[in-house]
């Protein structure tokens, strides 16, 4: 099993390395290949250790003394381990494709971890590098620290960024309490790789003050670096680690050490949900599930239906006092749905494995989920009952989900546009179809094709932004064809409301959106103002076109306006 382990994250490290080369060469096409491929790392190791448990052990015969002790052997391998915490995970996730769910107890698994991560060493990479103000100032610690990264491509103008970021830290500190100037600045060793950029995380400590910054790192269009800007906010930053995000490549060889720093900046961030956004998904659902259960042990709400209209493919119920809806393909889908629960699950894993572009909600998968049966209200079993038998049992006071997908709750956007309307608010329901055209470009623009478009599909997040969750009619861009709806032959044909023209299997008419999208007129005004061309093949058919000629497009996860050097580029 540890050999196992370290297979796994040996190679983890290795296409985490190669991201810095990626990004020296530009090759933005083998960035999103290397994000797909990674995605399947941590399944294949572990089907590859089961079988050989298997083969070697017959691992499901073994006694439950073998297994206790198998458990005990393991710990002592950990004591000096540098991934301890991973390789508990990576235990459970091989145990528990052997043993039955009657063993998923801290007996036989690690229910709770055992081996500490703090303080934790590497040996030979460290966690972060340590700088200060000496004679050059502050300019020089600034491109100092920008130096050690060594990359292997010149900057544009090294000296023109280093002092775009020393005056936006002036301005920053001029905003802050005046205190000496004493800083230490620590920066994460290893450099954040996503999609086009390279993000320099650290923090600066003045006392006990601490301050966070974040510096992207871009091409321009001769191939050469350039800083883009400093975000000084912790909350900006945060926003980089949203889930609706693909996850960074980093190089770690000590990952608590990168949670540990990274949770100074982003102390409301959830560890779950710092793993996960290294990569490091498997290990992010089980601190999740751990901070789930405890919740559970500490509230006395009981599971709902999720608020809003009932989908026709998913089962989808919530708990008030937990920030998550839960998730669960039906048996039967509506009559309108052409597809099968195969074809719905290859859906969820598209998700993981494109860029998300900050408008599509990530989701964790589980199966075999326990949960307190007297948790859940009537309507809940009652509808588990008629829609999704098979996907759950009973034994005894537990009900058991086998297989589930959990995601943060967002408010649905009709549900939002609704509330905007009945309170008049105009600023908040324009704000909000703005937002929703620009998710449905950034979509195509990133070659998704949300399929189902409808204001339910689509939620609003704390921060404002309209997020897509409702996968199960999502296609690559490139698959689709759009088309313009021809002319009637003749009146009587139009006026009959048949189709008059052949429609196969893939063809799509922007023209039609109008038909389901727009039937309130604020809404329609408002749409149109900000989002008629998404109404005409054009618009689908020239996204299309970049995607085929190779084209990835810039997404920045920040602002234009604090941008150092201002673009057209398309920006969140």
């Amino acid at each position: 099993m540890i050999q196992g382990f370290n297979k796994h994250y040996t190679l983890f490290r290795q296409t985490c390395r190669e991201a810095k080369t990626r990004f020296e060469h530009g090759d933005w096409p083998g960035v999103q290949e290397a994000v797909k491929e990674r995605i399947r790392f941590y399944d294949d190791r572990v089907d590859e250790c089961v079988e050989r448990l298997r083969n070697e052990f017959d691992a499901e015969h073994l006694d439950d003394a073998t297994w206790q002790q198998v458990k005990l052997l393991y710990i002592g391998l950990l004591l000096n381990h540098k991934q301890p915490e991973l390789a508990e995970t990576f235990f459970n996730s091989v145990t528990t494709k052997i043993l039955h769910r009657t063993y998923f107890h801290n007996d036989f698994i690690f229910v709770r971890p055992t081996i500490s991560t703090e303080n934790l060493e590497a040996d030979f990479d460290p966690t972060y590098r340590s700088y200060y103000v000496k004679e050059d100032g502050l300019r020089g610690a600034i491109r100092q620290i920008v130096l050690d990264f060594n990359w292997h491509r010149p900057f544009a103008d090294l000296e023109r960024d280093v002092d775009h970021v020393y005056r936006a830290i002036g301005h920053f500190l001029e905003t802050m309490p005046k205190r000496e100037f004493n800083f230490q600045i620590q920066v994460l060793a290893s450099a954040f790789y996503r999609n086009k950029a390279a993000y320099i995380i650290g923090k600066a400590i003045n006392g006990a003050i601490e301050y966070p910054f974040t510096i992207p790192v871009l091409h321009d269009d001769d191939g050469r670096l350039y800083l883009d800007t400093i975000l000084l906010d912790a909350w900006r930053i945060g926003l980089l680690f949203s889930l609706s995000r693909a996850y960074f490549m980093v190089d770690m060889e000590v990952p608590s050490g990168y949670v540990q720093f990274l949770r100074a900046i982003m102390p409301n961030k959830p560890r779950s949900e710092i793993y996960i956004m290294l990569g490091l998904g498997k290990q992010g659902k089980t601190m999740f599930f751990r901070d789930f259960i405890y919740h559970l042990h500490h509230s006395e709400d009981q599971f709902i239906m999720a608020p809003g209209i009932r989908g026709l493919v998913m089962l989808v119920f919530t708990l008030p006092s937990y920030p998550y809806v839960f998730k669960i393909i039906k048996d039967v889908f509506g009559s309108s749905k052409e597809m099968d629960q195969a074809t719905v699950k290859r859906k969820f894993l598209l998700v993981k494995q494109v860029d998300r572009v900050g408008r599509m909600a990530d989701t964790l998968e589980f199966s075999n989920v326990m949960f307190p049966l007297k948790r859940f209200d009537d309507e809940v079993l009652d509808e588990l009952r008629r829609l999704a038998p098979s996907k759950f049992e009973v034994d005894g006071e537990q009900l058991i989900i086998k297989h589930l997908y959990i995601e943060r709750r967002m408010e649905p956007l009709n549900i939002h546009l609704d509330r905007m309307d009945k309170s008049n608010n105009q600023e908040g329901l324009e704000h909000a179809i703005k937002e929703y055209g620009n998710a449905i470009r950034e979509l195509a623009q990133a070659n998704i094709f949300p399929g189902d478009m409808l204001w339910k599909n689509f939620g609003i997040t704390r921060y404002g932004r309209v997020v897509f969750y409702d996968y199960d009619e999502i296609e690559y861009m490139t698959d689709i064809n759009f088309r313009k709806i021809p002319p009637a032959p003749d009146f009587e044909t139009e006026m009959s409301g048949e189709v008059w023209y052949p429609v196969n299997r893939g063809d799509v008419f922007p023209e039609e959106f109008a038909t389901f999208l727009l039937g309130s007129p604020t809404v329609r005004k408002t749409f149109m103002k900000h989002h008629k061309d998404l109404l005409t093949p054009k618009f689908w058919q020239e996204a299309q076109q970049k995607i085929r000629d190779g084209h990835v497009e810039d997404f920045f996860p920040y602002p234009q306006e604090i941008r150092f050097c201002h673009s057209p580029s398309s920006t969140d």
